[in-house]
């Protein structure tokens, strides 16, 4: 992965890691990332305008439960995966209890501010929230993900991210409650996907730089 100018920081070694190259690093995680960030959204947006509220959450629960389901088939990180599906099950529950397409769209905001939180506070606690996503990227080993340097490294972007998501959220709530439903799916898509995949590339440019250093 990274060359060492001194003694190994744990067990293993660094250069023993596989090379980070983009190419590796995108193909990991792209997929995950784009079925995860978008294929629910839309589907439900279709799904809604198609044939009603419950349709769209029925379509939307159903498909993200089978990514979960997809994802820890594969060996992906099972808590967040399962964390992720029981917050969609809740939330179709409550926006079909609710019969209101806004308290149902609303939930993932306040996801995004708690998610936000969870960042601020997993740097107080020193378990970087980022570090823990950043598996689905490239494969450190425990060793690695135990260190000095991986925690410091992650816990600036963790800040990074947590500023995001709070804002991203702010921004949402008032997309859904000035807008309505059209302008609540644009403005997730816009600062969704792209401004993420942004984020992420400054990401793994920043940590293979970081960590090309030690």
């Amino acid at each position: 992965m990274v060359r060492t100018a001194g003694a190994p920081l744990a067990p293993g070694r660094l250069e023993d890691l596989p090379d980070p190259t983009w190419r590796s690093i995108l193909g990991r995680g792209l997929p995950q990332f784009a079925a995860e960030a978008l294929v629910p959204v839309l589907i439900f947006y279709g799904a809604w305008r198609a044939a009603g509220l419950g349709a769209g959450i029925a379509a939307g629960t159903i498909v993200s439960v089978a990514l979960a389901g997809v994802l820890m088939r594969r060996g992906r990180d099972v808590t967040l995966v399962a964390v992720g599906a029981a917050f969609v099950v809740v939330q179709a529950a409550v926006g079909l209890a609710s019969h209101s397409t806004t308290v149902y769209l609303a939930q993932p905001v306040l996801l995004n501010a708690l998610w936000g939180l969870a960042c601020f506070v997993s740097i107080a606690i020193r378990r970087p929230l980022i570090g823990v996503f950043a598996g689905a990227w490239y494969p450190f080993p425990a060793w690695f993900r135990a260190s000095d340097a991986f925690r410091r490294e992650f816990s600036v972007q963790s800040a990074v991210f947590g500023v995001f998501y709070v804002a991203r959220a702010a921004l949402r709530l008032w997309a859904l409650l000035a807008t309505g439903v059209g302008g609540f799916v644009v403005i997730s898509v816009v600062t969704g996907s792209p401004v993420v995949l942004l984020l992420i590339g400054w990401g793994v440019w920043h940590a293979r730089r970081t960590f090309s250093a030690l």
